[in-house]
């Protein structure tokens, strides 16, 4: 199958907009459906979030924002039992001539679906083969949770399309669970509350459960006041957070205080962001970074040094790299006229700005109308 050919424009979402799927091979008995689902940058708590390692920092919380840059995922009915996956950002592809075939398959191409799919059908066979379409607006390895984002949007679809009733905690737990199978290391939990619910959030991690609570701001001046750039260097999160989740476990003293000084920094992160005090909020970015550098130097590289030096010069009061670093993206913060200036300073840097908003609303899930 040519997924070029089958791509789509990923930022619609009307059916009526479709035109490169052969209406004779779709089923008409079932309707399709289409997910949507926002990244997230994170201001502070990272790596806190992976089990066990916030049990051990009693009121560990992770602060992080849902941001506009989207997920999809289109599954539409065929009127064959073939199940065709296909991947428009990256181009990856699979194509099987039923379930049974996916399910025996040795190997993927399209493995966050096909995993997804093993889930959903793990015996059966569909009512109808269809094709399952993802799409992401975020650069590989940006360390904005795109691939945790597309989970949730894929994992909903799935839910939707085979009449599954699941909470929003039990689609959490599946999309974080595939995932692991698919990186082969622990994974955190916190990069999947944006897609799920949007805004800007705070995920407590306590013994009785992961709870997430909504912080109350205003959306607008929040977009008004970063700035989110790519380095154009892909990043592997598994990497970086599984060398320092190792060594926490192995008794490295200096790692369990520097994540104790990022647990303080990520409480006061959430009081910050909740009373609009900018400058307290600046000032944690710096710190933050700060002692993520001490605790994996890797994280940091020639360019995102420059980069959040160029910013400094010009006007932002703090940056951070986002997920584990080692490339990927660099979240900055500047007051609000300010913005422009160190916008154009970092891509005469070499910067590749992302657009920054907030998304204001969860992983969204609807009905592909023929």
């Amino acid at each position: 199958m040519n997924c070029t050919f089958a791509l789509w424009k990923a930022a619609s979402i009307s059916p009526q907009r479709d035109t490169t799927v052969s209406m004779s091979r779709i089923a008409s008995n079932q309707p399709g459906v289409v997910a949507r689902a926002a990244c997230r940058v994170d201001l502070a708590g990272g790596t806190m979030d992976m089990w066990p390692l916030y049990l051990f920092h009693p009121g560990a919380v992770v602060v992080n924002i849902a941001v506009r840059v989207m997920t999809t995922c289109r599954i539409v009915p065929l009127a064959t039992p073939a199940i065709e996956l296909c991947s428009t950002d990256t181009g990856l592809a699979d194509s099987f001539p039923s379930m049974d075939a996916l399910r025996a398959a040795p190997k993927y191409k399209h493995a966050l679906a096909a995993h997804l799919l093993r889930f959903f059908y793990p015996h059966s066979e569909p009512a109808t083969g269809f094709r399952l379409q993802t799409h992401s607006e975020s650069p590989a390895g940006a360390g904005i949770s795109g691939s945790s984002a597309l989970m949730i949007a894929t994992t909903s679809a799935l839910a939707r399309f085979t009449a599954r009733k699941l909470s929003p905690e039990q689609i959490r737990e599946i999309a974080q669970n595939v995932e692991a199978q698919l990186i082969r290391v622990p994974t955190g939990c916190q990069d999947y509350y944006p897609a799920l619910y949007g805004g800007v959030s705070a995920v407590q991690l306590d013994i009785d459960g992961i709870h997430r609570h909504a912080i109350p701001c205003d959306a607008d001046e929040i977009d008004r006041r970063f700035v989110l750039a790519y380095t154009g260097a892909p990043r592997q999160s598994g990497i970086n957070n599984w060398e320092v989740f190792k060594r926490h476990i192995d008794g490295d003293r200096r790692i369990f205080r520097n994540l104790e000084q990022i647990g303080q920094i990520a409480r006061a992160m959430r009081s910050a962001v909740t009373a609009a005090d900018w400058t307290e909020t600046g000032r944690l970015l710096r710190d933050e970074w700060k002692l993520r550098r001490t605790n994996a130097p890797a994280i940091a590289t020639p360019l995102i040094d420059k980069l959040i030096a160029v910013s400094r010069r010009n006007g932002a009061i703090g940056a951070k790299v986002c997920g584990a670093g080692g490339g990927g993206c660099i979240l900055f913060m500047t007051e609000p006229e300010a913005r422009e200036r160190v916008e154009q300073k970092l891509i005469a840097a070499g910067a590749q700005l992302l657009p920054f908003a907030v998304a204001r609303e969860g992983v969204s899930v609807a009905a592909l109308r023929s």
